[in-house]
């Protein structure tokens, strides 16, 4: 926030994003929530998508109209306003149809948040087709199906624009036993560079952020715990951080969703005015570690 001193010698306090309206995919709970809540706090209005509902090859429990509906109550709260849908990012007419909702609500488009994304764990060699296309299908395509339907909107208002799309290490990196993530990953990261290129004559700016491993509920499930320490009997998330904590080079054997919403604010304010095609890691020094 900023304070500035008005014609009558007081002072008035200017959020950052005060006015402003934000897309944001996967808004239903973890990382997608946090930054709904925290642009809220900060002045602008929400068009949050989530599918809330389940697919077939993801093997952890996903997000569910309840937590759509909790967190259109938590931005309400923060002093925000949002359109909610559940719709696939895999489906561009609802994409579309969600914007054209919030543009009629809220009359702007400024800032794309593509958060969506889903992954399984499988040798490459053991996958099966459907969990291919679901994970890149999520992952990359609607990526470019959510900016696909937002940019123009964007482009019109002729004020310029942000679009931070949610990438991972795993767009940096190889990992195992996850082909279709890293493989997806990797596609927005280049993905993100040509939008930056061909958005940049309209002042829209695209970066992409790399988060290691984050407390969500992408993480924080039985089906996690079990895939990391196999080795107990009942292991708890928190048994996993035995396992995470060496992979950074910070003592941090994850990083929170706040940790990864102060980085994406950030990137979308005007203090990141003249960057545009990064890819930045926020991963406790993950990258460091080879």
């Amino acid at each position: 926030m900023t304070t500035t001193t008005g014609d009558n010698g007081g002072s008035a306090t200017r959020r950052r994003f005060d006015g402003k309206v934000v897309l944001i995919t996967g808004a239903a709970r973890g990382q997608g929530r946090e930054e709904a809540v925290r642009f809220a706090a900060e002045g602008a209005n929400i068009i949050g998508v989530d599918l809330a509902a389940q697919l077939d090859s993801i093997p952890y429990p996903m997000a569910t109209p309840e937590d759509l509906a909790t967190t259109v109550a938590m931005v309400e709260a923060a002093g925000g306003a949002m359109v909610s849908r559940a719709a696939d990012v895999r489906d561009l007419a609802a994409l579309e149809g969600a914007v054209a909702e919030g543009l009629d609500r809220f009359g702007r488009l400024d800032i794309v948040v593509a958060n969506a994304g889903v992954m399984a764990t499988s040798l490459f060699t053991e996958l099966s087709e459907q969990a291919w296309d679901e994970i890149v299908g999520t992952n990359l395509t609607g990526v470019w199906k959510t900016v696909r339907a937002a940019a123009p909107a964007i482009m019109a208002g002729q004020r310029g624009g942000s679009v931070v799309i949610t990438s991972s290490i795993a767009g940096l990196k190889g990992m195992w036993v996850s082909a279709p993530y890293v493989a997806s990953k990797h596609g927005v990261t280049g993905l993100m560079k040509t939008m930056a290129l061909e958005l940049s004559p309209n002042n829209i700016r695209v970066n992409s952020i790399h988060p290691s491993s984050v407390r969500t509920p992408m993480i924080e499930n039985d089906y996690f715990a079990n895939m990391m320490r196999g080795d107990l009997d009942n292991p708890t998330f928190e048994d996993t951080a035995s396992v995470l904590n060496p992979m950074q080079a910070l003592d941090l054997p994850w990083l929170e969703s706040s940790d990864i919403a102060n980085a994406v604010l950030w990137l979308c304010s005007d203090e990141a005015r003249g960057i545009t095609g990064v890819s930045l890691p926020v991963d406790g020094g993950n990258m460091l570690m080879g």
